[in-house]
């Protein structure tokens, strides 16, 4: 399903359980007090469930996709960031990932762990300065196996470089992660 699909019918399902929310809260001034909410409110049968409260993963704000839409496989095996495709799409913990091919949408569901990109897909380098800082998927570095995304070219070079950096973009990302608005 297309992530503006996804979007869309989550929006109209938010909608509708606000306006319920506001309708029932009108009455309550002249009948009795509304039933609650029920505890657990769900989206629409066939929709990915909606993402968490502790949930990280930065994501292109327009589109919902994870790497703005580019295949998280590729990376690896074509060296390079390839843009995935709608028809090979997955959601991965309420985020939907495109991938370009059946081939690396199946690799990425064996072992998501393997491909998401360190820190959240944050910048590798202002982690590493203690910041959570947007990037840019077609500037990236495979690190120690680790996939790591940054915002400049160079900060991608400072971050290659620095014979540290990746240590001290570990050390500090539980602090970064504490400051990301979720």
């Amino acid at each position: 399903m297309k992530a503006a699909t996804w979007r869309r019918r989550v929006g109209i399902a938010v909608a509708g359980l606000v306006a319920t929310g506001l309708g029932g809260a009108a009455l309550a001034k002249t009948k009795a007090a509304p039933e609650p909410l029920p505890a657990t409110i769900g989206v629409p049968a066939g929709l990915p469930a909606l993402p968490g409260l502790g949930e990280a993963m930065q994501r292109d704000l327009r589109s919902g996709l994870a790497l703005n839409g580019f295949d998280p496989v590729a990376y690896r095996s074509e060296g390079r960031a390839v843009p995935g495709l709608e028809r090979f799409e997955l959601s991965h913990r309420g985020i939907v990932w495109r991938f370009v091919s059946a081939a690396n949408r199946a690799a990425f569901s064996d072992a998501p762990e393997v491909y998401e990109p360190a820190f959240a897909g944050f910048d590798g380098l202002g982690v590493a300065e203690g910041r959570a800082i947007e990037t840019n998927p077609t500037l990236f570095a495979v690190v120690g196996g680790r996939l790591v995304l940054f915002r400049t070219p160079e900060n991608r070079q400072a971050f290659i470089a620095g014979k540290t950096a990746m240590a001290q973009a570990d050390a500090r990302w539980r602090q970064v992660y504490e400051t990301i608005a979720r």
